[in-house]
C-alpha cells in the first residue's frame, strides 16, 4: 500500500468528485448504478464493470485518508 501513500491525495480527491458525478446530466452513472443495486436491477457486467468503475476512486480516497489520518 506503500503506492497509495505516494499517490497526490489532491489529485485522488479530483479524480474521486469527477468520477463520481460524470456525466453530469442526466443522472451521475454512480447514482443510477446505487439505485439500480439497491432496487435489484444492477445485473448486466457492464453495469457492474461501471459501478465498480466509477466507485472506485472514491474507495482508494477513502483508503488514503484512513491510512494518513487513523492508521498511526
Amino acid at each position: 500500500m506503500s503506492w497509495l501513500d505516494k499517490f497526490p491525495l489532491a489529485i485522488l480527491i479530483a479524480l474521486a468528485v469527477w468520477m463520481a458525478v460524470a456525466p453530469i446530466s442526466p443522472e451521475p452513472h454512480l447514482v443510477e448504478k446505487l439505485r439500480m443495486l439497491s432496487q435489484g436491477t444492477l445485473v448486466k457486467p457492464l453495469d457492474i464493470f461501471d459501478l465498480l468503475l466509477h466507485s472506485a476512486p472514491i474507495v482508494l480516497l477513502a483508503v488514503r485518508l484512513w491510512r494518513k489520518f487513523l492508521a498511526k
